[in-house]
């Protein structure tokens, strides 16, 4: 009886480990172009103009509520020349993934870099073109800061307990089609289901 026991255990935890394997396969690599988040949101962009070690930190907090309710992997990246002195590149805090580009590099440099060896994994966050359309060339998905900062609003939003507020009403019978007109291209789908994951 124990051999069997023994082997149920180890079958077991093989799949509890194949299990984590998929999930962190599937989960996504949030890459955040941090000035251009702190500098494109009207909350942050205040704070940032006050100091902007007070603009970081807010963003960080910001990331780490939303990573409590949303598991993802977020990296932000920001210009080595307004680091903070003595900081090393990376750096951790709250489970969000700090690095600054080394001198005579820029941040954009390095997000290019790590969509690149992200490729379909990643989720770039920026407002700047050039950034976004060399991730978008790698199979990084996209979105704007605007776009995501109203996602980690939405989300802080419906998913915390004040949120679960039930409609009274319910659902109601329509005939209206459901459905799209047409189907996307490919990689646009890909896109869209990696930015509804967030």
């Amino acid at each position: 009886m124990s051999a069997e026991r023994l082997s149920e255990a180890k079958n077991r935890l093989l799949a509890n480990e194949r299990d984590l394997l998929l999930k962190h396969e599937m989960s996504i690599h949030i890459i955040i172009d941090g000035y251009n988040l702190i500098r494109q949101s009207t909350r942050l962009s205040t704070l940032d103009q006050q100091d902007i070690m007070v603009g970081r930190e807010a963003l960080v907090e910001m990331l780490a509520a939303y990573r409590k309710i949303k598991p993802h992997r977020i990296t932000v990246v920001f210009d080595g020349r307004n680091s903070p002195v003595f900081s090393p590149q990376r750096n951790r805090q709250k489970g969000i993934s700090i690095r600054f580009s080394r001198s005579g590099e820029s941040a954009d440099d390095v997000i290019k870099r790590m969509a690149h060896k992200e490729r379909e994994k990643a989720l770039v966050v920026s407002s700047d073109r050039e950034v976004a359309d060399s991730a978008a060339a790698n199979g990084a998905a996209t979105i704007s800061s605007q776009e995501f900062e109203a996602k980690i609003e939405m989300t802080a939003h419906f998913d915390s307990p004040i949120g679960e507020t039930e409609d009274s009403q319910g659902w109601t019978p329509t005939t209206r089609k459901k459905g799209p007109s047409r189907r996307l291209p490919k990689k646009q789908r890909r896109n869209r289901m990696k930015i509804k994951k967030l």
